[in-house]
């Protein structure tokens, strides 16, 4: 285990961000496990990467059933750039991370790029051939219409990225007063809604296995903003007050590159940051930094965010061998390191869609496939699956939950419509002409559905 380093926390501080976490910001919950009359405001926009609960579902959204390019658009804009990273929403407002390419690169900066060894269309590396503009966007929710936009950084990429990823992957988040936007190498930045930068951070260059890229997104709760930085160098998690952007804790961490964010939730009397990892999966005291307990990790290049429910927490990984298991949160021994493992499953685990939670059920996703499954979060039950689906075959986006149905949308501008149920049910399925990437989001009556050069909104006419 490398040395974990930890800058000491004020006491005045930790007083005071405990009594926050417990009362003041109560409402901005990352896990569900709050009542959704505590939860309204919170529960009726879509705040952060993988929904207002961190399962994948909207409990408040009506979204439509149907849509096209000519059915229930409320509207569709075209984004500059490009990027993979969930849009989310926040009251009358619509929140993108784009990056756009600008003018063409120095020819030594192309030839200094790293490429991890793997460039070329063989190994679906490339470098970057031009400056990119790192932006934020603002968007109307009614209208679509750019109610501002902020040029976070300007720099030509270090190193190359997988031809199917791209460099504005994570997912910005919000709490309604500050809006965390994270670049990774290109810096994290810290708005407020109407676009005035607080703080911005530099955390270092990456570099990513096999320079395939960056994808992991910020999480947000109370006034904490943590950051993973799992790459091929010396990796580590931070933790940053939201307000100012001071560093609060840092801990280095033996892992190679990962794409999980993390999720934070209440369990054993504190708030637990709970990583996905290659070596190991662990839980941090979001207040200390203190690794509150670890168990085996998910394999090579963990993608898949962690899931929880009821006192369980479930961490997949499908790269290369299969891995899905439910570890208790709160262990019944003295030792906090030998986690119970209170199901597991060792074949058709997702690996780049995260899994998904709605009422006691648990969605996921084989490998990249559109292959589904569905199991009793609970017991572990094989409720159906695995199954093919009819009219997609890959499939990148997290599968969300709303309004009694599941929306599972490939990466090739189809999204079907499932019953949330015991058993398969295609209630519909809707296709747009444009590739799709990124997860949707749901608020209100409105489905946001990103594609590679538009965003649309879809709402029931």
């Amino acid at each position: 285990m490398r040395t974990r380093r930890v800058l000491k926390l004020n006491l005045v501080f930790i007083i005071v961000l405990a009594s926050q976490l417990l009362v003041g910001h109560v409402a901005i919950c990352a896990a569900g496990d709050l009542s959704l009359e505590e939860n309204t405001v919170w529960n009726s926009n879509w705040p952060q990467w993988h929904g207002p609960l961190g399962t994948g579902a909207a409990p408040l959204a009506q979204p439509p059933l149907k849509w096209s390019d000519e059915t229930n658009l409320r509207w569709r804009v075209n984004l500059p750039g490009s990027g993979h990273s969930t849009p989310i929403v926040w009251g009358d407002k619509v929140f993108v991370l784009a990056a756009e390419s600008t003018v063409e690169a120095d020819p030594a900066q192309i030839e200094q790029a790293r490429d991890g060894g793997f460039i070329g269309k063989r190994f679906g590396v490339e470098r970057a051939n031009h400056v990119y503009r790192f932006l934020v966007l603002c968007l109307s929710r009614s209208t679509g219409e750019t109610l501002w936009q902020r040029t976070a950084a300007e720099q030509y990429p270090h190193e190359g990225v997988h031809q199917d990823h791209g460099y504005a992957s994570a997912s910005p988040t919000t709490d309604g007063e500050h809006l965390i936007a994270s670049f990774g190498s290109r810096g994290i930045y810290c708005y407020d809604l109407d676009g005035t930068l607080i703080w911005s951070r530099d955390l270092g260059d990456m570099q990513t296995r096999f320079a395939f890229g960056e994808a992991a997104s910020p999480a947000l709760y109370g006034d904490v903003v943590v950051i993973n930085w799992d790459h091929e160098d010396r990796s580590f998690i931070t933790a940053i007050d939201k307000r100012t952007g001071d560093t609060l804790w840092r801990f280095d961490r033996d892992e190679d590159t990962t794409y999980a964010t993390p999720l934070i939730i209440p369990a054993g009397g504190r708030m637990q940051v709970i990583t996905n990892g290659h070596t190991a999966i662990r839980s941090y005291d979001l207040l200390t930094g203190e690794l509150i307990w670890s168990a085996q990790g998910v394999g090579e290049r963990p993608v898949s965010t962690p899931v929880s429910h009821e006192g369980l927490v479930y961490l997949a990984s499908g790269f290369q061998r299969s891995f899905f298991k439910a570890i208790q949160l709160i262990s019944r021994n003295k030792s906090d390191t030998d986690r119970e493992v209170v199901w597991e499953l060792d074949r058709h685990s997702p690996d780049i869609p995260t899994p998904l939670l709605s009422g006691d059920r648990l969605y996921f996703l084989s490998g990249a496939k559109a292959i589904l499954s569905c199991h009793d979060a609970a017991t572990g039950e094989n409720l159906f699956g695995p199954i093919r689906l009819p009219g997609i075959r890959k499939v990148y986006a997290s599968p969300i939950a709303a309004n009694g149905r599941i929306y599972l949308l490939g990466r090739s501008g189809t999204c079907l419509v499932l019953k949330d149920a015991d058993e398969v049910d295609v209630l519909a399925a809707n296709r747009l002409d444009e590739h799709t990437d990124a997860t949707p989001a749901v608020a209100g009556n409105q489905l946001f559905i990103r594609g590679d050069a538009s965003l649309y909104c879809f709402e029931e006419e």
